[in-house]
């Protein structure tokens, strides 16, 4: 590196994160990839000297003793979803609160014929209704009622506060939301579709998993599947990928998986999209577990195989569903899973969101200035200059100060 061994780098850059693991989950990894690293050894020098001379009370309010290097992220993604994470070093947590307004790209997989209780293929089958009715021309219609400046309703598996209790709090604990989840005001400034996927031509499936009868209760009281002809999915049986409400096809469910590997489901429920104005943050006062995606743990969680997650395997010749895939730049608090659901009633049908990627946020966008995650398993020396780079480029071009503005301006 070009820069002086004792050179203190902090600030803000983006990573590519994966499918699979979530947003806190990114963090911890990252800590494991730092903290022993010659680039920020200097960071933590400055962090046990600043240590050394605090208080007892100081000392004694810090839940994690270690010396670490404080990292954060500004707007979660959900374990499904990759992409562009903002991610804060040092006194660059200061500044994530600015990525929570800005403006946000994504790339979504909406998949017909099926309502979850998530509002994604993650989560149980609340409801079934026919697709065959659905055409890309009929699509392309319905989106133009969700351009602009909407009103959408947030899943009610979301962070949002309800009478100061979370959304997701509710439904893991089986309780009934005590009013009904209000729409809130967001804007679509462009909304277009880059693919339509007939059926038979792509790899989605619809979830095989269905709700049980107890939290179907619960959840249909808030969950909205609008005036499509459908069908409550039946519990302890599951859909084949061309069931509809025609077809009442049901198969039993697999938990095989092709690599033996299991995801807690509990790490689902979190907050996404930066709809939620929290910041993640490990290595500072508040410790590196008590974090959005811990205070979201479910007391009873289910097993979801990677074969749950997509994309799934290949459904057979001319069979399951139509998706489609599109690309909106949406402001903050807008949810993507919601965007699907509200999609599938606006085609007198149902739907949900199969597959999501951020590709830009703020002013970093992938492929131009974000570091790809796989780059931190190939040690410091393929990392550590590409850290440095675009940490540098952050400080040098002041950005903490006026991503959110530039990203309000596009």
């Amino acid at each position: 590196m070009s820069e002086p061994q004792n050179r203190i780098v902090e600030g803000i850059f983006a990573i590519n994160k994966p499918s699979s693991i979530s947003s806190a989950q990114v963090i911890r990894n990252l800590q494991d990839v730092l903290n022993p690293s010659t680039l920020f050894a200097p960071w933590l020098e400055r962090e046990r000297a600043i240590r050394s001379q605090e208080t007892h009370h100081e000392r004694k309010r810090r839940k994690d003793k270690r010396v670490q290097v404080k990292i954060g992220h500004g707007g979660t993604l959900d374990p499904m979803a990759t992409g562009v994470l903002i991610m804060g070093i040092g006194k660059g947590t200061r500044q994530l609160h600015n990525y929570l307004k800005c403006t946000k790209t994504y790339e979504a997989t909406v998949l017909f014929g099926a309502a979850t209780d998530t509002y994604d293929t993650l989560g149980n089958v609340m409801r079934i209704a026919a697709y065959d009715h659905i055409t890309r021309s009929v699509v392309e219609k319905a989106l133009e009622k969700f351009r602009g400046k909407i009103m959408q309703r947030p899943p009610i598996y979301s962070a949002l506060r309800v009478d100061g209790k979370r959304l997701y709090e509710y439904a893991r604990e089986g309780k009934k939301v005590p009013r009904e989840i209000e729409a809130r005001p967001v804007e679509v400034k462009e909304l277009e579709m880059v693919a339509w996927l007939e059926r038979g031509t792509h790899k989605y499936t619809l979830p095989r998993e269905e709700a049980r009868p107890e939290s179907r209760h619960i959840a249909e009281k808030v969950l909205h599947f609008g005036n499509a002809t459908s069908s409550p999915a039946t519990n302890s049986a599951t859909l084949s990928p061309d069931s509809h409400a025609a077809s009442g096809q049901k198969r039993k469910r697999s938990l095989d998986d092709a690599d033996g590997q299991t995801v807690a489901y509990e790490e689902r429920f979190v907050v996404e999209e930066g709809a939620d104005p929290e910041i993640v943050m490990s290595g500072g006062l508040q410790g590196p577990d008590e974090d959005i995606s811990s205070k979201s743990r479910l007391k009873s969680t289910k097993a979801v195989t990677n074969s749950d997650r997509g994309p799934p395997a290949c459904a057979p010749a001319n069979t399951g569903p139509p998706a489609a895939k599109l690309r909106m730049t949406v402001t903050s608090g807008f949810y993507v899973r919601s965007l699907a659901h509200d999609l599938g009633e606006a085609v007198s049908s149902l739907a949900c969101m199969c597959g999501l990627v951020r590709t830009r946020q703020g002013a970093y966008e992938l492929g131009r200035n974000v570091l790809e995650y796989d780059d931190t398993r190939r040690g410091e020396k393929v990392w550590g200059p590409k850290v440095e780079a675009l940490l540098t480029a952050d400080e040098s071009q002041q950005v903490l100060g006026s991503n959110s503005k530039k990203a309000e301006a596009q």
